[in-house]
């Protein structure tokens, strides 16, 4: 190990010797227009009858039958469809998802073709987005832009991919690559770095040069853009109205540079660029796939489509013609998360456009070859199967949750420090409340691990108090010496969490608030005297990252905060701001 700035650092390569060591198929992939292990997609293709390609074009997502494991269900896709990857569910711990997967390899193993599957994941802030128990939980993107540190973005990747690969995924749908330039918007916040176009790029660089040196797939995301929206693609169709040049100039810039840094994957936006195709989404619109993706920018990977069920698809055009209309565009693989009606209706409208001419077999077999060239790439077929035990002992191991931490510390932000509040002493029997309302307990939790004193915490019902409930966390107050305040947003702050925050602020107690999602929160309370950032819980699924409670409480009672706001906070804090102790 290395210190740098009073901060210690683990070299990527002992990371990547780690991961190596306990899970040899973790392997970089192979140089371009070579045949590893004599895998050759040309013979492999030349092979396949119709309905096999349709299924490798073809991603489901798994179902869970009652002992956790895989159903029958996700087994009949598998051996009846013929389906080339899988997005799994959420497996609980690292050996029950190496388990999965190699479950999910032997029905492959069992069909014509003998293929092995792709197996995928969202791993955004570690595999603990996905694999709740016994794993490493990162900092989100935000986090990380905060931090400012390429070599903690990438460090973050390898991590990730040693974890991933020793439980037997192949495919991480990660880094985020879009601009959040819009403050309002309701699913991407957080997941991104920021939003700034620079910080953006440099970071989906280092971290896609990461991941294809830990032999991982890495994919950014959300082509070409969604970071400007104020519509939720599972909720909507979002629309974004700027211009071609602001497109070039910010938006298209991380995917040109993900592109440079090697991305053999790509996946699409549910999103009308009106600059490119005002009539249809990007996952939908040749223009944007062929004409912009391919043509323009060069990219000749593997372009992956976002969740087909979403709203934004499926309310206006059907999953089961979009699935088309996506290949047609240019899209290889169609991501089906719905259930086993849906994969069957997606490799069978592929099937039958095939079979009538409106996907010619030159184009089927376009991408064809590219999901084969991938699985060969990344040797796929050589290292089928995970290893529980060892997916056990890498996944969540001391050194990475030591360097998580450390990460953790490096992202928090502290906005605000009026009259010194923070920090709280960490040898004082004082009374601390922790008041708020999404994850309050888990950040008491955190606090109560770093305090000497007694820790007491107290949640609203929703994360929009009303006037009870306020009132009640008043009284609670009054047996406190200090206060910590947990808001949480996935767009405007709810008026009941600004109303919280002002209550609490009139006891006269010393109070610091602590934003657990988006960094904006303190535009609704600005007469909070201290403030925290920590980036930790994404929008619309609320997916808590432990890590950031435990470094924002870390913060609270005297470490060194790193982090610089990667947003501005309009009208009181610019890009760049950050207080140290």
């Amino acid at each position: 190990m290395r210190t740098n700035g009073g901060r210690t650092l683990v070299s990527i390569a002992a990371i990547a010797a780690l991961g190596l060591a306990l899970c040899p198929s973790a392997a970089p992939p192979a140089r371009a227009g070579t045949r590893p292990g004599g895998c050759d997609p040309g013979a492999q293709l030349s092979r396949m009858t119709a309905a096999e390609k349709a299924g490798q074009l073809v991603m489901a997502v798994t179902e869970d039958g009652p002992d956790g494991m895989p159903s029958d269900r996700t087994r009949r896709a598998i051996q009846e469809l013929k389906i080339g990857s899988v997005i799994t569910s959420e497996p609980r711990t690292p050996g029950l998802a190496a388990r999965y997967a190699d479950r999910l390899q032997r029905w492959a193993a069992g069909t014509r073709p003998h293929l092995p599957l792709l197996v995928s994941g969202d791993f955004e802030f570690g595999t603990t987005h996905n694999v709740r128990e016994g794993t490493t939980p990162l900092p989100n993107a935000m986090g990380l832009g905060a931090a400012r540190d390429p070599r903690l973005a990438r460090e973050a990747a390898a991590i990730t991919a040693a974890e991933a690969r020793a439980m037997g995924f192949h495919w991480n749908y990660a880094p985020v690559a879009d601009v959040n330039t819009n403050p309002a918007n309701p699913i991407i916040g957080v997941r991104s770095f920021g939003e700034r176009t620079g910080l953006v790029g440099g970071l989906v660089e280092a971290q896609v040069r990461a991941y294809r040196r830990a032999g991982m797939i890495a994919t950014p995301k959300h082509f070409p853009g969604h970071g400007d929206t104020e519509t939720d693609s599972h909720l909507g169709l979002p629309s974004v109205g700027y211009d071609r040049a602001t497109l070039d100039r910010v938006h298209l810039p991380p995917f040109r540079r993900a592109i440079a840094a090697g991305a053999d994957a790509i996946m699409t936006a549910h999103v009308v660029v009106k600059a490119i195709d005002p009539g249809l989404p990007a996952t939908l619109s040749p223009k944007v796939l062929t004409g912009l993706l391919r043509d323009e920018m060069g990219f000749d990977g593997l372009i992956v489509t976002d969740a087909m069920d979403m709203d934004a698809i499926d309310e206006n055009w059907g999953t089961r013609e979009a699935t088309a209309m996506a290949v047609k565009a240019g899209a290889d693989v169609i991501m089906s998360t719905g259930d086993y009606t849906a994969h069957e209706e997606a490799v069978g409208a592929l099937r039958d456009a095939l079979r009538t001419g409106e996907l010619s077999e030159a184009r089927v077999d376009a991408s064809v070859r590219r999901v084969l060239a991938l699985k060969c790439a990344y040797r796929v077929a050589e290292h089928r199967y995970a290893d529980p035990a060892r997916a056990e002992r890498i996944s969540g191991n001391a050194a990475f949750r030591r360097r998580a931490l450390a990460m953790g510390v490096a992202a928090t932000t502290l906005v605000k420090n009026d009259g010194g509040v923070l920090p709280f002493d960490p040898a004082s029997p004082e009374r601390t409340l922790v008041a708020g309302t999404v994850q309050t307990g888990e950040f008491a939790d955190a606090v109560a691990a770093v305090a000497r004193g007694p820790v007491e915490s107290w949640r609203a019902a929703t994360t929009d108090p009303a006037d009870a409930e306020i009132a009640e966390a008043v009284r609670r107050a009054a047996g406190a010496d200090r206060i910590l305040v947990a808001t949480f947003s996935s767009g405007p702050l709810p008026a009941g969490q600004a109303g919280l925050v002002r209550a609490l602020r009139a006891t006269g107690k010393p109070v610091a608030a602590v934003a657990i999602g988006l960094p904006y929160d303190i535009a609704s309370y600005p007469d909070v005297p201290a403030y925290i950032a920590t980036y930790g819980t994404t929008a619309r699924t609320q997916r808590v990252d432990r890590t950031m409670h435990e470094a924002a409480a870390r913060v609270v009672f005297g470490a060194r905060p790193g982090g610089r706001l990667p947003v501005t906070i309009k009208g009181l804090y610019p890009y760049g701001h950050g207080l140290r102790y």
